[in-house]
């Protein structure tokens, strides 16, 4: 891709609502600072000038984001709480179940567990308030913490985040079928409700866990992924 404005979109699309610095884009892009904030407000007034465009560029603190325009908000909204979209998605039980066990936790950490970008499946999470922000990670680029939220607890019915079955019970029920809690029937239940009958796909998620994580689910302070340039570089390749 040889536009600078191209490179700039897929970048600010890439991180979400997280967002990147002018430091961080001109990094990655090997560009001066001036060059590179004139492209963002180039495309920013191109955004504002279309009125067939749906997007806006965010600047929030020394982060840009890209965004949907206001007029934009019902149509989501009602997007959110229409029924279609009632059931979640394999990626998004995917994305649950990882913030569940790993909070706090970023949005880049999600992506690297599940190896796929995770955007859509968070902001799906946050319109069901199941998710929340749980604060941002004391490093470089100030990344948001999700996890779960009340409405999570008591929808599953547990009183604390130490009342989730531990990663290797859930394994083996899933396995099994053993008996299970709450937790675990509501959570198949929505896993058949999509057609997933198998749980393979989760048994590789959780596989990647450890039964330490549920103790760190606590720990609001857990320190986050400093090096966000290279995370950001891993995520776009070329």
């Amino acid at each position: 891709m040889k536009s600078l404005y191209g490179k700039i979109e897929s970048l600010l699309f890439v991180v979400g609502e997280e967002g990147i610095s002018l430091d961080e884009l001109s990094f990655l892009l090997k560009k001066e600072t001036a060059e590179v904030f004139e492209a963002i407000r180039f495309l920013e007034h191109k955004y504002q000038k279309d009125r067939d465009c749906a997007l806006h560029i965010l600047e929030v603190g020394n982060q840009f984001i890209l965004s949907t325009k206001k007029e934009c908000a019902d149509l989501l909204k009602k997007y959110a709480q229409s029924p279609m979209s009632n059931h979640l998605s394999q990626a998004a039980l995917e994305t649950l179940s990882i913030i569940a066990y790993k909070q706090p936790v970023t949005r880049m950490e999600i992506d690297e567990i599940r190896g796929v970008q995770s955007t859509g499946s968070v902001q799906k999470l946050l319109a069901r308030q199941l998710i929340e922000e749980k604060g941002r990670v004391n490093a470089p680029g100030r990344a948001i913490l999700y996890g779960t939220s009340t409405y999570f607890m008591n929808y599953f019915g547990l009183e604390t985040i130490n009342d989730l079955p531990s990663v290797k019970e859930m394994e083996a029920e899933l396995i099994h079928e053993l008996p299970s809690d709450l937790f675990f029937d509501k959570f198949k239940k929505e896993l058949e409700g999509q057609g997933i009958h198998d749980a393979e796909s989760f048994e590789e998620i959780v596989s990647k866990f450890d039964d330490s994580s549920i103790e760190e689910a606590s720990d609001l302070d857990k320190e986050g992924p400093a090096q966000i340039k290279d995370d950001i570089e891993e995520g776009i390749g070329e």
